[in-house]
């Protein structure tokens, strides 16, 4: 199963596991041990971590003949479910893996990371943790996925003689402020489909939509405290957007003039122009959102205004443009239409900031002391290209450019990975941590070189079938 389909299903096991819990007993045996009532966090739940919300029991990882390669470690603590996996050859080194965003349900769950086979082969422990909370927590993840590594000494009787930091989408977030938070405990940290601009995904999600009502003539609001009603009130805003611009959850869609000039200016706030975001676009429109508005076209379900720019966690609205100058096109001179669309569009003052420390949405600064190797889909339009694109820019600026390697990949989902692209990721991050030798990447900065038919040629590897672009050709991913 790829990255894309592990991530879009994550919601979907969530809703799963609830009604697991509320359904009937059923005659067949339960191998499964009761959710336990969260001792931290009244009204959760923490899933038992010895199996999978499946019902699959967790076991050690075997060889084709099932003999055991591993050991495990299962448990619950502060209100956290954690797993822990130690080769019977251990290298010394540990892997802590962070999960992404799960919603916002009662029950925390912990499972593996995509590369757990390739962790344990190449001996390498590694610790996962549920968290304690769901929704967009990134500070109690940083928190929990922390203590993984004392968990770890105390559960297994050793420790780790250096330990990574990985994750994916929230989890990226997770990754990139842990290592900033507590920079003496990591030796290299590898987020991906990472939200590596904090607060700077409010603000893209804002400007798709902002812009689309702006582009399809419908007045909208941004409600600092939305009423009861304003999901109701949203919808009836969106049914009047959406045909528009030409757009329908679950069709392709058909775009309007309109439409067409909302493709181009979501294309700019999401990392400028690039291969395969027409097929991108195409996507994201056809997805529904996330339930309760699971009618709507995706990117419409993720409107900050629906919180009140919030995220759910916040203080405060956290969104801002009102020095943002939307393009159309990157002509050197703004046209008419830019003119027009930048004097319609609703304009939006924050009232809260990304959080210095671990509460509301935690500030990722960009001053990483180790090696940092990130991969991102160039046509994910949930977390967009430009979270890597703002990461890099604001390490440059910190002097640390040169401990931060991106790597574009040509697909258009979330966390749309194949496990050779994560592998290859993976083993480079650990031959950097120990010669000191900082593997290729790409130029995410490079306006023009993002813009070239071949950009992420380099480092896609394996099929990623609703991409649609000029193709690699001759193309020699080895230089």
């Amino acid at each position: 199963m790829t990255m894309r389909r592990r991530c879009l299903a994550l919601l979907a096991v969530v809703l799963a596991v609830v009604t697991a819990l509320s359904a009937p007993a059923s005659a067949a045996p339960v191998a499964c041990a009761a959710p336990a009532p969260s001792t931290t966090h009244p009204g959760y739940l923490v899933f038992d971590p010895a199996c999978d919300v499946s019902g699959a029991a967790f076991t050690p990882l075997a060889d084709a003949s099932g003999t055991a390669l591993s050991r495990i470690w299962t448990g619950i603590r502060d209100g956290a479910s954690y797993r822990v996996e130690v080769p019977l050859r251990w290298n010394g080194q540990l892997v802590v893996y962070a999960h992404g965003y799960r919603g916002n349900g009662n029950v925390v769950y912990v499972d593996n990371p995509s590369l757990r086979a390739h962790y344990i082969r190449s001996g390498f422990a590694w610790a996962a943790s549920s968290y304690a909370t769901n929704g967009y927590d990134v500070g109690q993840g940083v928190r929990d996925s922390y203590a993984m590594i004392e968990t770890f000494r105390q559960v297994t009787g050793k420790r780790a003689r250096s330990v990574i930091m990985t994750g994916a989408s929230m989890g990226g977030q997770v990754t990139a402020v842990a290592i900033e938070r507590f920079p003496r405990a990591f030796t290299a940290a590898m987020p991906y489909c990472g939200v590596l601009g904090d607060t700077k995904l409010y603000d893209y999600f804002l400007d798709a939509n902002v812009t689309a009502a702006a582009l399809a003539k419908v007045k909208i609001d941004f409600p600092l405290t939305p009423p009861a009603d304003y999901q109701a009130t949203w919808r009836a805003q969106v049914n009047q957007i959406a045909p528009a611009l030409g757009v329908k959850a679950g069709t392709a869609p058909a775009l309007t003039t309109a439409g067409k000039q909302w493709s181009s200016a979501v294309e700019r706030r999401s990392g400028g122009e690039r291969p395969g975001f027409d097929s991108a676009f195409a996507y994201w429109n056809a997805a529904p959102a996330l339930a309760p508005l699971n009618d709507l076209p995706f990117l419409f379900g993720v409107y900050p205004g629906l919180t009140g720019g919030t995220g759910g966690i916040a203080p405060g609205n956290v969104t801002d443009n009102r020095y943002t100058y939307y393009r159309l096109g990157d002509g050197p001179l703004p046209t008419l239409p830019e003119l027009r669309l930048n004097a319609e569009v609703l304009r939006v003052r924050r009232t809260a900031t990304a959080d210095p420390g671990l509460a509301g949405i935690p500030r990722v600064n960009g001053t990483p002391t180790i090696p940092v190797l990130s991969l991102h889909d160039i046509g994910d339009l949930f977390v967009p290209f430009s979270m890597e694109q703002e990461y890099a820019q604001r390490a440059a600026r910190n002097g640390r450019a040169g401990l931060f390697v991106s790597r574009a990949i040509r697909g258009v989902g979330h966390c749309d990975f194949t496990e050779a692209e994560l592998t290859q990721g993976f083993d480079d991050l650990v031959r950097w941590a120990r010669t000191g030798h900082r593997p290729a990447g790409d130029a995410i900065l490079d306006r023009r070189a993002v813009a070239e038919d071949t950009f992420g040629c380099r480092f896609t590897n394996g099929a990623h079938t609703t991409f649609v672009a000029p193709a690699c050709g001759s193309y020699d991913p080895r230089y």
